[in-house]
């Protein structure tokens, strides 16, 4: 029963009958308006009048003609036969759809979600594959020096000349370190981790991503570039996090969080010098606020100091030439492909005993006698892992016994002993 229709209508009967509005009004418990506005539409409609009508707009400024979804479909059928015979680029979206569209010089172009739904109907869009979560083995360090994570935010001076702001963070004290270069070649990325390993130490796995600087390039085979080279030299184990996986450099990602809003935000530094200077401002107070509740109100400072470790000797320089091979460990975070496969400084190697989308700790262990590449289910801080596969890893020169002494460590005290021979 449409109690509204009958509201409405008791209206009308008391107004034919002579009563006056603000009677009809009180009666039927609404405004004067109301009684108004019904009693113009029965006048105008008579009783038909009375009924509710759809509030849904009379007339639609844009609405799609038949002509432009032929043109929309027309577009993406070219673009995705340009891209089966390699005439063009492999991009049939919306966005190139409607700059297929521009060229025609048509008079309205409709959105991009607008185009999406026409192709939607028309079933020329194929559904997304679920993305499949790779679990990695990770560590799961409890004492300051034994894990520092590194990375690499990019920022734009005013004028735009881009920076390479490289920070790096111990992930139980939460010491921090950065610095800014205008380039992020293998040189920027080696003197970085000097400073950083001058600076919060010298920790046992010092983590990076896959960038370039960092790896060594993505073209040649067994290729151990300069920063692999220096990580062994000086003695820490460089640890690759996983390919396009920030979660798993997550305390560096969030540090960046921090360093943007301090650094750069509501700020216009003008030069390379003007951002260090900030930069070092700003870890400076980092390392002495007491804001991490997980740090139970210490500062980093503090939680750093209570496990000192070896630093790097604040007059080491690194060799121009090509530093040689020392004994040490590198290690790498990588998914096993579909062909069960990892890939390693830009080679596949089998890992037949797991199944595909496995997370997997591969480690390169190289000794004056032989290289060899394992591959584990788990991180080597767990009491029980397994070791899935192992390959002899090909080299071309020697690698010289890392020594007793390290000649270029800071030792605890701070007495500092002369480089390596």
């Amino acid at each position: 029963m449409d109690t509204e229709k009958n509201a409405r209508e008791k209206a009308v009967h008391m107004l034919r009958s002579g009563s006056n509005v603000q009677e009809v009004a009180k009666a039927c418990g609404r405004s004067k308006r109301w009684v108004y506005k019904w009693q113009a539409r029965y006048q105008a409609e008579g009783w038909a009048g009375l009924e509710s009508q759809s509030r849904a707009p009379q007339k639609h400024g844009r609405k799609l003609t038949k002509a432009m979804r032929r043109s929309i479909l027309r577009a993406r059928s070219e673009l995705e036969a340009e891209t089966a015979s390699g005439q063009g680029l492999k991009y049939i979206g919306s966005r190139a759809i409607r700059t297929r569209l521009k060229k025609k010089r048509l008079r309205w172009i409709p959105s991009c979600p607008t185009i999406e739904r026409v192709l939607s109907q028309a079933g020329m869009t194929r559904p997304q594959e679920p993305r499949i979560e790779v679990h990695y083995p990770h560590l799961k360090p409890d004492q300051p020096h034994e894990l520092v994570q590194v990375d690499i935010v990019p920022h734009f001076l005013t004028g735009g000349m881009r920076m390479n702001c490289f920070n790096a963070i111990d992930i139980v004290s939460r010491y921090p370190t950065g610095e800014a270069y205008t380039q992020r070649r293998a040189v920027d990325a080696a003197n970085f981790l000097i400073h950083v390993w001058q600076e919060i130490g010298i920790p046992t796995y010092t983590q990076v991503d896959n960038e370039g600087c960092f790896s060594g390039g993505t073209t040649h085979p067994y290729v151990l570039g300069t920063v692999a080279r220096l990580a062994l030299f000086v003695g820490t184990e460089l640890l690759f996090s996983p390919v396009y996986h920030p979660k798993s450099n997550g305390y560096v990602e969030r540090f960046h969080q921090d360093y943007n809003l301090h650094v750069w935000k509501d700020t216009y530094l003008q030069d390379l010098k003007q951002v260090r200077q900030e930069s070092r401002r700003f870890f400076a107070l980092y390392r002495q606020s007491e804001h991490h509740s997980r740090l139970n109100e210490r500062t980093p400072a503090q939680v750093h100091a209570s496990n000192p470790g070896p630093k790097l000797c604040l007059d080491f320089a690194m060799d121009q030439t090509k530093l040689p091979l020392y004994a040490g460990r590198i290690h790498f975070l990588r998914r096993v492909r579909a062909d069960k496969t990892v890939s390693i400084l830009n080679t596949s190697w089998p890992v037949q005993s797991v199944l595909p989308d496995l997370g997997v700790w591969v480690t390169l262990d190289l000794t004056p006698k032989d290289a060899i590449l394992s591959i584990y289910d788990k991180a080597p801080d767990v009491s029980t892992r397994i070791c899935l596969d192992t390959h002899s890893f090909p080299l071309t020169e020697n690698v010289l016994p890392f020594p007793e002494n390290p000649k270029h460590f800071l030792p605890i005290d701070g007495s500092c002993i002369h480089q390596k021979d």
